[in-house]
């Protein structure tokens, strides 16, 4: 499990590899997308993004 938080970036090379703050970089199974859908989820759980995003989920970016 990462922490969300510390996230910086997230790349497909095809595989899906994350990089934290401290730079280092985990490959996971997940897709881009998925880890975006849990990210912001997370986000939303902890109200960093709010309860409701504009326009709702779908246009999440």
């Amino acid at each position: 499990m990462l922490n969300a938080l510390y996230i910086e970036t997230i790349e497909a090379f095809p595989d899906t590899t994350i990089t934290i703050a401290n730079g280092k970089k985990y490959v996971v199974k997940e897709t881009v997308e998925e880890v975006v859908k849990q990210t912001n989820a997370f986000y939303r759980s902890v109200n960093l993004l709010g309860k409701n995003w504009p326009g709702g989920p779908e246009n999440e970016k």
